[in-house]
């Protein structure tokens, strides 16, 4: 199998749906919004398998000092394989003159995070609000 990267914005909803419901994402739930995100998205690099979208990564930035990965997944028979560490190293490499990349990892993610070079902040806390309006 031969994994193939692509610096792409535009997907299928189905594709967009697929990944993120396989990895049980509630925004899978939102197809057409998921479109429209990988449009605005700064950064958006993805992993497919032949015709197959396995992995994708999506970053937004202020243009000189701060990016932010907003997401991060690789479908989960595709997990374990590198892919989503090669997914992070073309954001690093792309920001590599940024003062900071941030992104938020859920608790089993940081093991996988840190071996990216990612570091755990002491003192602070993702927060968020989820919008009830759809």
């Amino acid at each position: 199998m031969k994994i193939v990267y692509k610096d792409i914005h535009r997907f299928a909803k189905d594709e967009l749906q697929d990944l993120f419901l396989s990895v049980h994402w509630s925004s899978g739930a939102y197809p057409e919004k998921l479109v429209k995100a990988m449009e605005n998205f700064q950064t958006v690099y993805s992993a497919w398998d032949n015709e197959k979208l396995v992995g994708l990564i999506c970053a937004m930035d202020d243009g000189i000092m701060n990016a932010y990965v907003h997401y991060l997944l690789v479908h989960p028979d595709y997990q374990h394989m590198g892919i989503g560490k090669a997914l992070v190293d073309r954001i690093k490499e792309t920001y590599h003159s940024y003062l900071r990349i941030v992104l938020v990892a859920y608790n089993s993610g940081l093991g996988f995070y840190e071996s990216c070079g990612f570091e755990k902040a002491e003192d602070a806390v993702p927060m968020y609000i989820t919008s009830l309006e759809n």
